[in-house]
C-alpha cells in the first residue's frame, strides 16, 4: 500500500483590467498610453492579484461601435493606437518586475467574423497588433471571441470561420501563441433578434471549430477560456459541460477561466423564457433600429432581463440555485475542472472578470475593497477545491480508502 503525500495544486489568481477602466484618467492615459498598465500592475498588487489579464480594445475614436452603446467603459488598458515597440515593452517589463505581478494573456473581445470586409479587416489588423504586443511582453496567449457573421446561418459561419479565422490562428502559431476563445453568446451585441452572436458559445461548436482548425494544422492554437456565467445563461452547468468534453475526447480544450457568475432572475425566465426579451426593448423606434447609440444599449435587455452578472463572492450561498443551474456553484466548478479536464493546474489562470452592474464603480478607493474581497474569495475557493481533490483523489485513493457520499452528477435531472 502506497502512501501519497498531501500536495494540493493551486491555480493562478488574476483579474481582467477592464474591471476598472478609469483607474487612469483618459486624458492621462491618452497622452501616456503605458501609464495605464503601470497603474494597473500596482493596483493588482493592492487587491491581492498575482496576475492580470491585460485588456486591449480599439480606442473610442477608432471603434465601429459608439461607446454610448456599450455596457462597459472602453477597455483599452493596452493602447495600440501607436505600435507597441521594444521601448514600450521594456517600460512594462520594468513595472512587472517592480510589482511582482505577471500577465497571463492579453484580451481583445470583438467580432472577428463581421460581415463587412472593411470592418472585419480593421479588427483583424488590430488583433495582429495584439499578437505582436504579446510577443514583446513574453505572453503566450491572447483571449477573445470568434464572433459571427450576423447575415449568415450558423452552418455558413463555419465556412466563414475556415476562411477568415483560421488565418488568425496561423498568425498566432507563427508567433508561438495560443488563442483562447471566451464562449460568451453576446446576446445584446446588436439590435437584431439574433441571440448567438459569437458562434463559439457551446461545446458542440468548440469541437466543430477545433476540427476545422486541426485540418489546417492549427488545432493546438485554439483553446477555450471558459466562463461559467455564460453556461448559466443557457441553462447549462459546469460539471455537465466538462463531462461532455471528456466523454467526447476533448478534455484538453479548456485552457483558462474567467471567474464570473450569473444569477438568473426566475421572474424574467417566467416572463420571456431562456432566449430573452424580444420586443419593446427600446432599441427599436417606429419599427426599425434606432440610430441613437444610447437607445441601442437597450439591445442588452435580451440578456439582462433574464439574469445579472455576479462578481465572485457577491451572490448569496444558494444550494437550490446551484441544483437548478441558476447561479454558479464555485466549489463544484473548481472540483469538476480538476476531476474531468486535462489541465496543467499550476499554470492555469483563474481571471476575475467584474461585470456586476451595481458594483461597476469607476472609483479606485470604492472598488478596491470589493475586488480585494472577490479575489480573496476566488483564492479560498480554489484552495478548498485543491485540498478536497488532493485528499480524495490522491491521498485516500493511494491507500484504498473510499470517498464518502455521491456528490453532484453530470446530466442528472
Amino acid at each position: 500500500m502506497a502512501i501519497k503525500a498531501f500536495a494540493p495544486a493551486f491555480m493562478k489568481i488574476g483579474v481582467l483590467t477592464a474591471a476598472l477602466q478609469e483607474l487612469t484618467a483618459r486624458e492621462v492615459r491618452d497622452a501616456d498610453p503605458d501609464r495605464a498598465i503601470e497603474d494597473w500592475l500596482q493596483f493588482a498588487l493592492e487587491i491581492g492579484a498575482s496576475h492580470i489579464q491585460l485588456s486591449a480594445a480599439l480606442h473610442p475614436s477608432q471603434a465601429d461601435v459608439p461607446p454610448e452603446a456599450m455596457l462597459d467603459p472602453v477597455a483599452n488598458t493596452l493602447d495600440l493606437r501607436k505600435p507597441f515597440d521594444r521601448d514600450r515593452a521594456r517600460r512594462v517589463h520594468a513595472s512587472l518586475a517592480a510589482n511582482k505581478v505577471e500577465i497571463t494573456d492579453i484580451g481583445y473581445f470583438d467580432n472577428m467574423l463581421h460581415h463587412d470586409p472593411a470592418v472585419r479587416g480593421k479588427k483583424h489588423d488590430f488583433m495582429r497588433r495584439v499578437f505582436d504586443a504579446a510577443g514583446l511582453l513574453d505572453v503566450k496567449a491572447v483571449c477573445g471571441f470568434v464572433g459571427r457573421n450576423q447575415q449568415r446561418s450558423m452552418d455558413e459561419n463555419l465556412i466563414d470561420f475556415e476562411q477568415h479565422f483560421v488565418p488568425l490562428l496561423k498568425a498566432a502559431k507563427e508567433r508561438g501563441l495560443t488563442y483562447l476563445v471566451e464562449q460568451c453568446p453576446m446576446y445584446g451585441w446588436t439590435t437584431s433578434d439574433v441571440y448567438y452572436n459569437n458562434i463559439a458559445y457551446t461545446p458542440g461548436t468548440w469541437i466543430a471549430l477545433h476540427r476545422i482548425a486541426e485540418k489546417h494544422g492549427v488545432g493546438d492554437q485554439l483553446r477555450i477560456h471558459y466562463d461559467p456565467s455564460h453556461a448559466i445563461l443557457m441553462g447549462q452547468d459546469t460539471r455537465s459541460i466538462f463531462q461532455f468534453l471528456k466523454d467526447s475526447g476533448y478534455p484538453f480544450l479548456i485552457g483558462g477561466f474567467h471567474v464570473k457568475g450569473q444569477v438568473v432572475d426566475g421572474k424574467g425566465v417566467a416572463q420571456w423564457g431562456y432566449g430573452g426579451q424580444t420586443m419593446q426593448r427600446g432599441d427599436w423606434i417606429d419599427g426599425k433600429p434606432s440610430p441613437n447609440p444610447v437607445d441601442q444599449l437597450n439591445a442588452w435587455k435580451k440578456q439582462i432581463v433574464l439574469a445579472e452578472h455576479e462578481l465572485p463572492g457577491t451572490a448569496r450561498h444558494n444550494p437550490l440555485g446551484y441544483l437548478q443551474n441558476r447561479t454558479v456553484d464555485w466549489l463544484d466548478h473548481q472540483l469538476a475542472a480538476r476531476e474531468l479536464l486535462q489541465l496543467d493546474v499550476a499554470n492555469t489562470p483563474l481571471i476575475v472578470e467584474h461585470e456586476y452592474p451595481p458594483a461597476r464603480i469607476q472609483d479606485r478607493e470604492r472598488l478596491k475593497p470589493i475586488l480585494q474581497g472577490s479575489t480573496a474569495f476566488v483564492r479560498a475557493i480554489d484552495q478548498a477545491a485543491a485540498a478536497m481533490y488532493a485528499l480524495q483523489h490522491e491521498v485516500l485513493k493511494a491507500q484504498g480508502i473510499p470517498v464518502q457520499g455521491v456528490g453532484r452528477e453530470a446530466y442528472r435531472t
